[in-house]
């Protein structure tokens, strides 16, 4: 069985686990850890979880509302974590104890029961990834960060069952909003952060009869709204807007399994 409970979604601190359960074993996977080391050991709790259960950690790429406490987390709980070169770079190169583990574009990495396919996308960070999760049964796939979607991200995203998916912004929100100009080139620009449109557009290309759960995650507080979200992705999936998640920025979703 395959589950995934997102902690949190925005740029207030990102979070999502992972979870599989196979012949009685367990794997757990952070992904992301843009919070405080308090903040995310409350928000285990509230999960059912501790820090010590956590077997590794992925990091996407070294945006604070991403990195939070990792080097913290990894440290106290010796538990490994995953990053690219250009990640743990970025990141000023923190000496990790030897927990560091690197990751590729395209190189799987096996985690127990579970394999994680790290693939790039295009984002204003030295060498982000994202990721797709597997149990050998059920596919998940996790895309926050980009700007655009690549044909690479599609075909790294085909056949997941469950998809924690961007819609940033709002166009609209966005460019009447009090962000500076180069604020808002930046989010809306091919490096910068999905629009609903977009990520309605990827959606569509996504979908098929086996996806069962699709949320909609890291929307922007001051540049887009819930609704707007929900109405692109149910428009384009010709769904329910009750078929559609939306991660919260502070209780991100409930467990869901796949």
């Amino acid at each position: 069985m395959l589950r995934f409970k997102n902690l949190g979604s925005g740029s207030s601190g990102n979070a999502t686990v992972v979870e599989s359960h196979c012949g009685g074993r367990v794997t757990r996977l952070l992904v992301d850890c843009g919070l405080g080391l308090k903040h995310l050991d409350q928000r285990l709790a509230q999960a059912g979880l501790l820090a010590r259960q956590l077997d590794a950690v992925f990091i996407t790429h070294e945006h604070g509302d991403h990195v939070g406490c990792v080097t913290q987390l990894v440290r106290r709980e010796s538990i490994p974590v995953w990053m690219s070169h250009g990640t743990h770079s970025a990141m000023g190169a923190p000496e990790l104890q030897g927990l560091l583990r690197v990751a590729q574009d395209g190189q799987s990495i096996g985690l127990n029961d579970l394999e994680i396919q790290p693939f790039t996308v295009p984002h204003d960070a030295r060498e982000p990834l994202q990721l797709s999760c597997t149990d050998g049964d059920r596919r998940l796939g996790i895309l926050t960060d980009l700007g655009h979607a690549t044909p690479h991200v599609a075909l790294n995203l085909a056949g997941c069952h469950a998809l924690l998916l961007e819609c940033n912004h709002d166009p609209e929100l966005l460019a009447a909003s009090r962000y500076p100009a180069f604020l808002k080139q930046r989010v809306g620009g091919r490096f910068g952060h999905l629009a609903n449109a977009a990520s309605a557009g990827l959606a569509r290309e996504l979908h098929h009869a086996g996806l069962t759960h699709l949320v909609a995650a890291h929307l922007s507080l001051q540049n887009n709204r819930p609704e707007l979200a929900v109405s692109a992705l149910t428009q384009a999936l010709g769904c329910s807007s009750s078929d559609i998640g939306v991660a919260h920025p502070l209780h991100g979703t409930p467990w869901l399994n796949i």
